[in-house]
């Protein structure tokens, strides 16, 4: 369940300072889902590294790549690693600071409007049968308690960032995601 706040009951929290308020007239109605991928370093799955980052407690000595990053305020709603384990930075109440500059549907800063869930991986890499579980199962909880998100409002973050982004990339495979929703 999410709660009155926008937090699931059910998964680990890790708060970050990486949000703000969502403008008023859309405080508790997102109505885009924007699918992404990250690896840190790229390429590599497991560490904590994901959590540092969002958290901005990354520490550059452990690998050459953070210090290009370590600056960056980013976060996402939720992050699901590659065992399918859900963890959450932001209420869905809240704005993230996970899609940039982008756009949908002709409306720009899709954070205003938008969750993002971040998926361990990369765009080559395949994801893994529990992520896949994972993230049907975090949608269609997402859209019961948000019924503006449809399937049809369901994007990759290549999609609002087209030229910028590929994530979730071409080893996503949305057919069997999508369709999963269904069943």
């Amino acid at each position: 369940m999410i709660d009155e706040h926008g937090w699931l009951d059910d998964c680990r929290r890790l708060p970050s300072p990486n949000y703000d308020q969502r403008p008023d007239f859309l405080r508790t109605s997102p109505h885009l889902l924007v699918i992404h991928n990250i690896s840190l370093p790229p390429g590599q799955f497991g560490g904590g590294h994901i959590e540092a980052f969002f958290r901005n407690e990354l520490s550059v000595s452990e690998h050459p790549f953070f210090s290009e990053i370590a600056q960056l305020k980013v976060s996402a709603h939720a992050l699901i690693d590659r065992d399918g384990l859900v963890t959450q930075f932001v209420s869905f109440r809240d704005r993230a600071w996970h899609a940039g500059a982008s756009v949908y549907a002709g409306i720009e800063r899709c954070n205003d409007f938008s969750i993002g869930i971040e998926l361990e991986g990369t765009d080559i890499d395949p994801y893994t049968d529990e992520q896949y579980i994972a993230l049907v199962d975090l949608t269609r909880l997402l859209m019961k308690t948000y019924p503006e998100i449809t399937t049809s409002k369901i994007v990759g973050h290549c999609d609002v960032a087209p030229g910028r982004k590929t994530d979730p990339g071409m080893s996503f495979d949305w057919y069997r995601y999508l369709t999963s929703l269904l069943i």
